[in-house]
């Protein structure tokens, strides 16, 4: 019996379509960071998905074989989570943002060789907004971080790490975040991340 014809649809990659090979595919997701791909049964369905975007097809698509790892019935899903990891405080730095129910990895920024939690909470913030807009999707972020949260508000931040040569980098990526805040409108809904009800934040780098 011959194999049933599939038809990948790539949102994200090093390269964006519709593909009949796997071994195609795979090689434009390959060491992309938050690639978006999906499998479709049909050419006509992986047409159709194509012009939406990658949220709305997994979100229309039953996943009976993913397990759950959030409940709390208080959680919007779907959604996406940000966090920041310090070795430190000032330290190395590095963020992520993740799906929340998953966990699957969409973008992730650092190692910084000198950072703050509070900086690197903001910057995650930022870029999963700038994220979310870049693919016209309207689910919420979850953050933990109630300073960095207020900094996006502001569109300004206030910290006492210096800037010189070894944070010039982070704080380019500031400076970057600050004027997209300034320059774009954004309809996401920044939530609080709840951990003390909840647990841990599903970004976390779990090396507390």
């Amino acid at each position: 019996m011959s194999k049933k014809q599939k038809y990948y649809v790539i949102w994200a990659g090093h390269e964006t379509g519709i593909f009949d090979s796997w071994a195609k595919a795979e090689k434009l997701i390959k060491n992309f960071p938050g690639a978006q791909y999906k499998s479709f049964d049909s050419r006509a369905a992986a047409e159709e998905a194509f012009k939406k975007n990658y949220w709305a097809s997994i979100e229309t698509t039953k996943k009976s074989n993913v397990k759950k790892s959030i409940h709390s019935q208080d959680i919007i899903i779907p959604s996406i989570s940000v966090d920041a990891a310090c070795s430190g405080n000032p330290g190395v730095l590095e963020y992520q943002g993740v799906n929340t129910e998953t966990k699957e990895v969409l973008f992730a920024q650092g190692p910084y060789p000198i950072g703050t939690v509070n900086l690197g909470e903001f910057l995650a913030i930022v870029h999963g907004l700038a994220y979310l807009k870049k693919i016209d999707c309207p689910f919420p972020l979850y953050s933990d971080s109630r300073t960095a949260i207020a900094w996006v508000r502001n569109k300004a931040i206030k910290t006492n790490l210096e800037r010189n040569s070894e944070t010039e980098e982070l704080f380019q990526r500031v400076d970057k975040a600050i004027a997209w805040l300034k320059g774009n409108f954004y309809q996401t809904k920044i939530l609080k991340w709840e951990t003390e009800h909840w647990g841990e934040n599903p970004a976390d780098y779990g090396r507390k």
